[in-house]
């Protein structure tokens, strides 16, 4: 397990502590633990303010974090969905007016991570506030690059005018690590049941589009990066196409992708050509994989939900439906 910076005692919240909940959805999160309960047990919360959502581990994943003091508690894996799995466990804490959405791979990296995000509603205007996340230690160059180009140290909020600069990029978000005020999370209708997908930027544009802002904050950091092969890729970016081929609403308010993909590619290709040049092969042949699962992806309509099941990174929501 690699080693974390030193966690410090943390004070001061512009929140009343005793109002957040934390919901960590899990799956066999037993690698993670050794990192991720120290961590958690320096944010300065109950630890029975945090509540696992448990889709039935096969190994100690359950009995730990009972033990670390957590309410738990199991589901059938067949019916998780991202976005009905996480507004019901919003349900599950109706007193809390502030809920952080943490992964079981996000690992903390100061005592005050949760803190430093709760503090963005301290501005009554913000609906949502996101983390930064930075990569593995062990990362390689495609993997560091999208990090550190997605989520830079500068923090930031974003309105719904931002989209005449920005574009799709204004609804970026992720639930690896964001928080929702109760309030603005309710007045946008919560998550919706049935998204497989980026809920989190389907409420980032509801709340977005009705006059709230979303905060990012650059330091309130957690270790969250993954290490995709070429396959994975064309897998996940089929999901990203299924998305948008759902959600026409989102990239005809916000904006199309396809702009915003060009600018990271070539910020890509002049990151690895400077810091690991050596993986410049994989990085074209996964542009083209990304591109072609997300063509497919958003044309999901003339595939069978066997072919789905087979192109998709999420097979398990396409069996639920067979």
């Amino acid at each position: 397990m690699p080693e974390h910076p030193r966690l410090r005692d943390t004070t001061g919240w512009s929140v009343d502590p005793a109002r957040v909940s934390v919901v960590i959805p899990i799956l066999n999160a037993e690698p993670y633990l050794g990192a991720l309960l120290p961590a958690l047990a320096q944010q300065g919360l109950p630890n029975d303010q945090f509540l696992v959502i448990d889709s039935k581990s096969t190994d100690n994943s359950r009995a730990a974090f009972e033990s670390f003091g957590a309410r738990v508690v199991g589901i059938d894996p067949k019916t998780f969905n991202h976005g009905g799995t996480r507004q019901r466990a919003v349900e599950m804490r109706p007193e809390a007016e502030v809920v952080v959405m943490l992964t079981q791979d996000a690992i903390p990296q100061h005592a005050d991570s949760i803190r430093r995000l709760v503090d963005a509603f301290a501005d009554p205007a913000i609906g949502m506030a996101y983390g930064r996340q930075l990569p593995r230690r062990i990362a390689r160059g495609i993997e560091r690059h999208a990090r550190l180009t997605n989520y830079p140290p500068q923090s930031e909020t974003r309105g719904f005018d931002d989209r005449k600069r920005v574009g799709v990029k204004t609804v970026f978000c992720s639930d690896s690590f964001a928080a929702y005020r109760a309030t603005a999370l309710q007045a946008v209708g919560g998550f919706p049941e049935d998204a497989f997908f980026a809920e989190d930027q389907l409420v980032a544009g509801q709340m977005l589009m009705k006059g709230w802002r979303i905060a990012y904050r650059g330091d309130a950091e957690v270790e969250h990066s993954h290490g995709y092969t070429i396959a994975e890729e064309f897998r996940r970016y089929f999901d990203v196409g299924v998305f948008h081929g759902r959600n026409p609403w989102l990239t005809d308010t916000f904006g199309r992708a396809e702009g915003e993909g060009l600018r990271f590619i070539r910020s890509e290709l002049s990151y690895l050509v400077r810091n690991d040049p050596t993986q410049l092969p994989s990085a074209v042949a996964r542009t083209f994989a990304k591109y072609a699962g997300y063509k497919m992806g958003s044309r999901e309509k003339r595939l069978s939900n066997a072919w789905k099941q087979r192109l998709s990174m999420q097979p398990f929501y396409w069996r639920q439906r067979s």
